[in-house]
């Protein structure tokens, strides 16, 4: 019985911070134009950025005693 002292304030306090948000989100405009962002990946872009580096191609291969032969799989 004493749990309910905890429970209810927090239940109370929960929903309070949950309309506190929506009211929130709406006042931010988070509610605007709904159907643009299920739009825009579709739309091609009219001035695409620099190209990103392949941050794979600049991994360094292992070298040293312990590395497997060049040109060979390493298996464990």
């Amino acid at each position: 019985m004493t749990i309910l002292y905890v429970l209810v304030p927090l239940g109370l306090v929960l929903s309070l911070v949950a309309v506190w948000a929506f009211f929130w989100a709406v006042d931010t405009g988070q509610f605007e134009e709904l159907d643009a962002a299920s739009v825009s990946p579709l739309e091609d872009d009219l001035c695409p950025g620099p190209p990103v580096d392949d941050p794979v191609a600049r991994v360094p291969s292992p070298s040293g005693p312990d590395a497997p032969p060049s040109g060979s799989p390493s298996f464990p």
